[in-house]
């Protein structure tokens, strides 16, 4: 059985409880709040698709538990999940069949690309909208009501740059995007601090977010001999383009950004991370404070496996707009928006309080790399 059918069975069996608690309760008199999710159901990336949504899902069965009172009435949470496919289009059918049901608070898009389009719908709807996608023109927009919940490119590209240059001691890099509005940000922003750390940019290529073959773009970069690869996109193409870099005795390390920073990318290469792969995340260790530990010990609980990059922003998205609810004792999305640009709240992944383009204040950064195919922090930025 493919990964991918367990997950959409895994999905189909946790949704239903909190969509039925919700109809139970609704009929007591509390009030239901929907919240979506957008998210890669389906294709390459569906594992971080449903990591997403277990990360929200286990919030939104923590909240019902707990029992949330806004303004003095009950609310019961619900989810309604739409697969957008990390596909544009998609993204946007995904986002406006949640303004045709009338939901008023989304956490996704997940991808930068489905972001931006989707952005417009939402914002039309006046939809309250927490996205992890990291491109900086999502918060350039300007929609009030939308608000990043994870570090953006500058601060990604930027850092890792930096730490390549200052503990990796490379040299010669080469740089391949994936051509998404995600991979192609995090490529210009790494770039750019690359150079003007004096790094000597060999070689720069693209492909695509669907390529699997990587060997014409690999033997142009062999012959410019680089001491490392960065590359803009993500694990279903990273792992390939690894195990493609090692077939072609490619001693290069290979560095990236969030998007490859889970075990997929060493799983999809045929398990040769060790070493070679280093990675930057916009959030802070989860193993150590209790909260993040914590949390890791739910989720593993509750899906029998480890959390992947975004499960805890994902989580966090819906404490955050539980806690805006309770401060301004409203569920109306522009209030809740108000509460969200003026307030706080220490969730396990950061502590959210934001800019007034509705970026992260601050957005903790963590690079790491694998041992024995785990992710291993090394170092916090």
């Amino acid at each position: 059985m493919k990964p991918s059918t367990l997950f959409m069975r895994s999905l189909a069996a946790v949704v239903v409880p909190v969509a039925l608690a919700a109809a139970s309760t609704a009929a007591q008199g509390q009030q239901v709040v929907q919240i979506g999710l957008s998210s890669p159901l389906s294709g390459p990336q569906s594992a971080y698709g449903v990591d997403n949504r277990n990360g929200l899902l286990l919030a939104l069965k923590e909240l019902n538990a707990k029992g949330i009172q806004v303004g003095g009435q009950s609310v019961t949470f619900e989810l309604v999940a739409e697969d957008d496919a990390a596909d544009p289009r998609q993204g946007v059918a995904a986002a406006q069949k949640l303004a045709d049901q009338k939901v008023r608070f989304v956490i996704g898009p997940y991808n930068s690309g489905v972001a931006i389009p989707a952005a417009r719908v939402y914002d039309a709807a006046g939809m309250v909208v927490l996205t992890v996608g990291s491109n900086p023109k999502i918060t350039e927009l300007g929609h009030p009501r939308l608000f990043r919940i994870g570090g953006n490119d500058i601060q990604v590209g930027a850092a890792m740059a930096g730490y390549a240059a200052r503990d990796l001691k490379v040299h010669n890099v080469a740089v391949v995007d994936d051509r998404t509005a995600y991979g192609q940000g995090l490529a210009i922003e790494f770039g750019a601090e690359a150079r003007r750390l004096g790094l000597n940019i060999v070689k720069q290529e693209f492909t695509t977010d669907k390529a699997t073959d990587f060997t014409a773009i690999l033997t142009a970069i062999r012959a410019a001999r680089p001491d490392a690869l960065f590359f803009g996109g993500y694990s279903s193409q990273a792992g390939p383009l690894l195990r493609q870099m090692v077939s072609l005795g490619m001693p290069a390390k290979l560095l990236g950004g969030d998007a490859i920073c889970d075990t997929e990318t060493n799983r999809l290469s045929g398990g040769v991370a060790d070493g070679r792969v280093f990675c930057l995340q916009a959030r802070v260790i989860l193993g150590k404070d209790e909260a993040g530990r914590t949390f890791v010990a739910k989720y593993r609980a509750a899906y029998q496996r480890d959390p992947l990059t975004y499960a805890a922003n994902f989580y966090d998205g819906a404490m955050l707009i539980a806690d805006a609810m309770q401060k301004a004792g409203s569920t109306d999305p522009g209030k809740v928006a108000q509460q969200l640009a003026k307030g706080n709240y220490k969730g396990v992944a950061a502590d959210y309080s934001f800019t007034e383009k509705h970026d992260l204040r601050f957005s903790p950064l963590t690079v790491y790399g694998f041992k024995g195919g785990q992710l291993q922090a090394l170092s916090s930025l």
